[in-house]
């Protein structure tokens, strides 16, 4: 999938038509990476693109501040300097303008399709806690199986509290430990045991296992997925 740069609306030419060239392309390929059900990073890029554009329309009159003006006259009565556009810079702005209003419901459109994708594979996982859960459920295991597949990876998770907006809310990072085919004898009872032993800095673990019945590509699509999914099930369990 080709890349669209964060900048991309007022990057190189200002120019309707080159932009919507250029977006519609980017969306194309960001329509079939969702079609072959690869979800990330597609979908945050695209809330990002999104949620700059919302931006730059609401703050139009920043934007129109941070063109170059030239002094027009003076009002000595109030003792204020009084500016004008360029004409040029008009039309750029108008320019811009339309860029938007025609780029916001095209994203929003593959944002929608996006979206509905990701909460068709949500609800296709099942999370279930593994063992006695601990009164801290900050840190711990997370297992990851996906469709038919007998492998099960395992993640050390931490979650953590962000302020952002004045607003917490939570993060979660993860590394990643080992990976087993589940059996009669490796049961997910039995890795946990064995995690316990190999790493004694977390001797009473939280541990959840996330699988799918439908099996889904990992990197893309699975595991981010099942991160988020994890977080708010321990929010709502706290």
């Amino acid at each position: 999938m080709k890349a669209l740069s964060q900048n991309w609306v007022v990057e190189n030419l200002i120019d309707f038509e080159y932009k919507k060239y250029e977006l519609l392309g980017y969306l194309q390929g960001v329509k079939q990476e969702f079609k072959d059900e690869k979800l990330y990073p597609a979908l945050s890029e695209l809330i990002s693109h999104y949620n700059n554009l919302i931006t730059i329309r609401n703050n139009k009159q920043q934007l129109s501040d941070s063109f170059w003006k030239f002094l027009s006259k003076i009002d000595l009565e109030k003792l204020k300097l009084i500016y004008e556009s360029k004409e040029k810079d008009n039309q750029l702005l108008n320019e811009i303008e339309n860029i938007i209003n025609f780029s916001i419901p095209q994203l929003e459109n593959c944002l929608k399709e996006g979206t509905d994708i990701y909460n068709i594979m949500e609800g296709n996982m099942q999370i279930e806690p593994i063992g006695l859960i601990p009164l801290n459920t900050n840190e711990g295991y997370m297992f990851i199986s996906s469709g038919k597949q007998k492998e099960t990876i395992v993640y050390q998770y931490n979650i953590t509290f962000i302020e952002q907006a004045n607003e917490p809310f939570r993060g979660i990072h993860t590394n990643f430990i080992t990976s087993f085919e589940y059996s009669y004898i490796n049961t997910y009872e039995s890795i946990k045991l064995q995690l316990i032993k190999e790493i004694p800095q977390l001797p009473n673990p939280a541990v959840f296992a996330i699988s799918s019945a439908k099996e889904y590509p990992l990197t893309e699509s699975f595991i981010p997925i099942a991160k988020r999914t994890l977080v708010r099930y321990i929010s709502l369990s706290s």
